[in-house]
């Protein structure tokens, strides 16, 4: 571990030679690089930008009510174990779905959209499937889904684009269209009435159901989906886009539930418990939560959200015309990106104070995130910042662990690099006083003459406080920082940098200082060098330049 840890010592010390100061502006070009590949071929802060879209979404402060008139009738555990006993397991007879479906339209209900797809028919109650076509054909309110396939399985389809009930035939296509894998209703009625829409939901890559499907072009034919038909069929405008990204209500269950069973058996009783109007001017949609018929999709909201939810959000969404727009931003997002990485750049290769800079990134960065959440409370337009928000956080950061590395690699090469080498030495040390004397002022100078140091990285240097823990004498050294330098003897350029440091430094702790009587003091450091050996007698080499520096301090600044 000793060695890996001077490995990287070496290294951080040897990017402080090469690159010194210009290693910020080396990263934010390559920087640049990553995010002009990202933004226009890569894609790769796609994930971030979803998972804070949702985080965002999930803890919104402001939430849209959901649509007092959507209603679900809810096939639950409660309705399958009530039903059970007189209609057997699921699926009932469609008996069932016929004689709820014309009690209920006596209440004159605004819409009944089944969610449930009938693809066959009983053959053991084909009156039963007989009655329920009957009543069908006699609302005018009533829709149903089709199931759109995968579209690998179109050649082995027999039903064309045109055969489909509601689709729409667009400018130059063909009058039939071509083979579509679909799953339609068999009811006669169902497909007569042309109130038929997809009921698909399409997840996106990381399996998480954003979005809901307005229309499909299926070689030239618009296919709508069923919450836009039942929309269109409202009156209502529906936007003319492949899908709308879901303006949730909030967790599941946020809609008007009511158990199926619950509505039926009132429904069908003589005598009724519940209001006559219940149902009146309402939008129905009969679907299923009951864990065993596997109809829940994960979502923002929550990893087992009911599909029968998401279409109540979609109609809900579509109807009030409140779905989420993002608009497209991919220039504005790379531009702001290379903002952010440049100016913190440039401030860093200027030297700007760390604590100033410090606080503004942050609160820059924390201002754009804000404007993001901002925008999805709001308004129902997302203003998605947090891409180059990724980009500068990631940049910044690796800067600073550049800057914390190089620094980190002062505290002790001094030391170090006497005891490693058996060469004569030339030797530095420069003690200051900061203003007050105590730990804190001493670690700000510190940190300041680090900073400085660290971007220049010309010798081996350490930058310590001396804290002043023993008691007597050795407490008046509390809150002095203590700067060193070190190369061998013979080399002149090695002292020519260290001298020039030295001046660097001494131009940092050269402001006027508070004496112990109140007086001024215009020099708050001294200076001591001298030759002293490598190796095992480096220790008593330093301890003599101490010695000697303290001295110095005690003639030239105490008195």
């Amino acid at each position: 571990m000793n060695r890996i840890r001077r490995l990287i010592q070496r290294l951080w010390l040897k990017l402080g030679n090469r690159f010194q100061g210009s290693f910020y502006l080396y990263l934010a070009a390559l920087f640049s690089l990553v995010v002009l590949a990202d933004g226009l071929v890569l894609n790769i802060s796609a994930g971030m930008k979803q998972s804070s879209f949702d985080l965002m979404l999930k803890h919104r402060l402001i939430v849209a009510k959901p649509d007092p008139d959507i209603v679900i009738v809810d096939i639950n555990e409660a309705s399958l174990a009530a039903m059970a006993k007189e209609y057997g397991r699921w699926p009932w007879p469609r008996q069932v779905m016929g004689e709820f479906l014309e009690q209920v339209e006596k209440q004159q209900p605004k819409a009944v959209i089944f969610d449930v797809l009938f693809s066959d028919p009983d053959v053991y109650n084909p009156d039963s499937d007989a009655y329920f076509n009957e009543v069908i054909g006699s609302t005018s309110n009533t829709f149903f889904p089709i199931l759109r396939l995968d579209p690998s399985h179109d050649s082995l389809s027999k039903v064309f684009s045109a055969q489909i009930p509601g689709a729409i035939r667009q400018p130059g296509a063909s009058a039939d269209g071509k083979p579509v894998a679909v799953v339609l209703p068999f009811l006669a009625a169902a497909l007569e009435s042309g109130r038929l829409g997809t009921h698909n939901i399409y997840p996106d890559s990381d399996g998480i159901a954003r979005q809901y499907p307005v229309q499909r072009l299926e070689s030239g034919w618009l296919m709508p989906s069923l919450p836009a038909k039942v929309v269109d069929w409202l009156g209502l405008k529906t936007p003319e886009r492949e899908a709308i990204l879901l303006n949730w209500r909030g967790q599941p269950f946020t809609y008007r539930y009511t158990g199926f069973a619950e509505a039926f058996l009132d429904l069908t009783s003589k005598e009724h418990k519940r209001p006559a109007d219940e149902f009146k001017g309402k939008i129905i949609i009969i679907g299923s939560t009951a864990a065993g018929l596997f109809d829940v999709k994960p979502t923002p909201m929550d990893r087992q959200f009911p599909g029968v939810e998401i279409m109540a959000t979609a109609i809900d969404n579509l109807r009030h015309n409140d779905f989420l727009r993002v608009p497209e931003a991919r220039l504005f997002n790379i531009l702001l990106a290379l903002l952010i990485i440049w100016s913190a750049a440039i401030a860093l290769y200027r030297d700007v104070a760390p604590e100033k800079l410090n606080s503004l990134f942050g609160a820059s960065q924390f201002l754009l995130v804000g404007i993001s959440y901002a925008t999805i409370n709001l308004i129902t337009t997302y203003i998605n910042l947090t891409g180059p928000v990724l980009f500068g956080v990631t940049y910044f950061s690796i800067a600073r662990l550049y800057t914390l590395a190089a620094r980190k690699a002062l505290e002790k090469t001094a030391l170090t690099y006497s005891r490693g080498t058996t060469d004569d030495l030339y030797a530095a040390l420069l003690l200051l006083k900061t203003a007050g004397g105590s730990d804190a002022d001493g670690e700000k100078k510190a940190t300041a003459i680090r900073h400085r140091l660290g971007r220049t990285g010309v010798k081996n240097m350490s930058v310590e406080i001396l804290k002043g823990d023993q008691k007597g004498l050795w407490g008046l050294l509390e809150g002095m920082v203590a700067v060193s330098w070190t190369c061998p003897a013979a080399d002149t350029d090695g002292r020519a940098a260290i001298r020039a440091e030295i001046k660097m430094v001494e131009e940092l702790a050269g402001e006027p200082r508070l004496g112990e009587n109140g007086t001024t003091m215009e020099k708050a450091y001294v200076f001591q060098d001298g030759l002293i050996d490598g190796g095992e007698k480096a220790n008593a080499g330093w301890t003599l330049l101490l010695g000697g520096a303290l001295q110095r301090w005690h003639k030239e600044i105490t008195h």
